[in-house]
């Protein structure tokens, strides 16, 4: 089965909001055995909207759209609808009513005609009750293909999503098992990785793909399979695994599918082994504790963390003696060990890693040249840095430290 996915917005267009939409159904739809053939983004506007209708009801079986649910003016999907399904606007009672519950309970004030105009939906839709906002889901379906257009606010879209609307195609459809696994690999660029590879790759089975997916200093490497028969597939992709592993046993480090990202790797095995993190960042602004903190139960792990940006506050906040800034300069070995030694300290933690850099473009508080990067780890027996050059690009730079950072971490912590 090929689905595609119509997001509707100018602001989308225009770069006011980022499509986290179509990320989160085509994901939903993997799960179930159904291939996203195509995203499309298109304006508010009717003539784009019924010609992304046509053009996809001859591409796919399924069409998800997201967004012009609203009750103002510009939110034109739902009459557009009408006009490509030859339908008439019809006023749903129950759809009323859960907009009257929502106003009393949640929002107050008069109910608009506006407000309460979104309980007129197409005739023939099926109706995907949203109680989580006061634009309803609807289901049509035309010569057993299926349409689906859902409200583009993304706490609303995903509850239907996954309650309601991944249900129903499960229901109606008989879907082949779609597998995909991720390797997650640190230390390797792209055409390292490929190389070392190469012979593996080549003699992968027709039905099984390989894709590289690099980002600033780590690499996925995704192995995707579909067929009939689940446990066949599996056991395919298995093999292949089990014959990959050997060619990278020191970069790699686990897999994005079963255990996430390398910052929850970290978590679960920290929290296993009853141990704790600080955090000491200049370079990185705070990048790093973002990326534990932004998971729910970082406290079991996580006891805090500082971002001394400037001199002053590394002498102040993590007591770094200022000779040795004088000395060595504040992008140095002595002043990122000291950071993380002092913050270990601080925070009372097992682990402490620190970032010392300069991320450009212009120099700052130190003579090192633009892209160069100290990293330190503590821990209760010791300290040790790394110096690192990661170019001239600034995002590229504090973006490639924090993936260092978090290999260094992982590497460490696993000696545990």
């Amino acid at each position: 089965m090929l689905a595609e996915i119509i997001t509707i917005g100018d602001e989308l267009l225009i770069g006011q909001v980022t499509d986290t939409n179509s990320v989160f159904i085509a994901k939903q739809l993997n799960k179930i055995g159904i291939s996203v053939y195509q995203i499309t983004s298109i304006q508010d506007d009717k003539s784009h909207i019924l010609k992304a209708l046509r053009d996809a009801e001859n591409n796919v079986d399924i069409v998800i759209l997201t967004g012009g649910l609203g009750p103002t003016k510009d939110d034109i999907t739902k009459k557009t609808i009408v006009e490509y399904f030859n339908d008439t606007l019809v006023k749903n009672a129950s759809v009323l009513k859960n907009i009257e519950y929502i106003w009393k309970h949640y929002v107050g004030g008069a109910l608009l005609q506006a407000n309460k105009d979104q309980a007129l939906v197409p005739s023939k839709a099926q109706i995907l009750m949203n109680k989580l906002g006061t634009a309803p889901g609807m289901w049509l379906e035309k010569d057993d293909k299926v349409f689906v257009s859902l409200p583009g606010v993304p706490y609303e879209m995903n509850a239907l999503i996954e309650n309601q609307v991944i249900p129903k195609l499960k229901d109606k459809y008989n879907c082949p098992f779609i597998l995909h696994k991720t390797l997650l690999v640190y230390g390797l660029g792209e055409s390292a990785l490929a190389d070392r590879i190469a012979s593996w790759e080549d003699a992968l089975p027709k039905h099984i793909k390989l894709a590289y997916l690099p980002n600033l200093g780590k690499m996925r490497l995704r192995l995707s399979a579909k067929g009939d028969e689940k446990e066949q597939v599996e056991e395919d992709v298995q093999k292949e695994i089990d014959k990959v592993l050997p060619l990278i046993k020191e970069e790699f480090f686990g897999f994005e599918d079963e255990e996430g990202s390398v910052e929850i790797i970290i978590a679960k095995h920290l929290t296993k082994i009853g141990k704790t993190l600080a955090i000491a960042e200049s370079c990185t602004g705070g990048t790093v504790a973002e990326r534990f903190t932004v998971n729910s139960g970082a406290s079991a792990y996580f006891n805090g963390g500082v971002v001394t940006y400037s001199t002053e506050s590394k002498i102040n906040v993590l007591n770094v003696l200022r000779e040795d800034i004088e000395t060595y300069s504040v992008v140095s070995s002595q002043v990122v060990e000291s950071m993380a030694k002092n913050a270990l300290q601080l925070f009372q933690s097992d682990f402490a890693i620190a970032t010392t850099g300069n991320a450009g473009p212009t120099k700052g508080d130190s003579d090192a040249e633009v892209g160069t990067v100290f990293i330190a780890i503590a821990t209760k027996t010791g300290v040790y840095s790394e110096k690192f050059n990661f170019g001239n690009h600034r995002v590229k730079v504090i973006s490639k430290a924090v993936n260092k950072a978090l290999e260094i971490l992982l590497k460490e912590i696993f000696k545990n």
